[in-house]
């Protein structure tokens, strides 16, 4: 099965077992040497009707990808350890 980014972009990512949405992909991770995907990122979750900027990001390692079907993305493992911290703007 062959996917275009564009394609992937348009596709939900859902946890398996907890049922939660996790959103949409964002970006990839590529591994410049072997030329494979090694994660999926997706922008975490708008705070306060999106006013307040958003939640740490998640960063999918490709192994927890369980099924790439038609319109959603089926992945398994602990939320918590994909977390990232989002980079704080300043202003100064």
């Amino acid at each position: 099965m062959v996917n275009r980014f564009s394609e992937l972009r348009s596709k939900e990512i859902i946890h398996v077992c907890e049922g939660t949405r996790l959103g949409y992909c964002n970006d990839l991770c590529i591994d410049t040497d072997t030329g494979r995907v090694t994660a999926l990122m997706v922008p975490g979750p708008c705070r306060f009707l999106g006013l307040f900027g958003r939640d740490s990001d998640y960063i999918i390692p490709w192994c927890c990808i369980r099924r790439i079907g038609e319109d959603i993305i089926l992945v398994e493992g602990s939320i918590s350890s994909w977390r990232v911290m989002r980079k704080r703007r300043g202003l100064f």
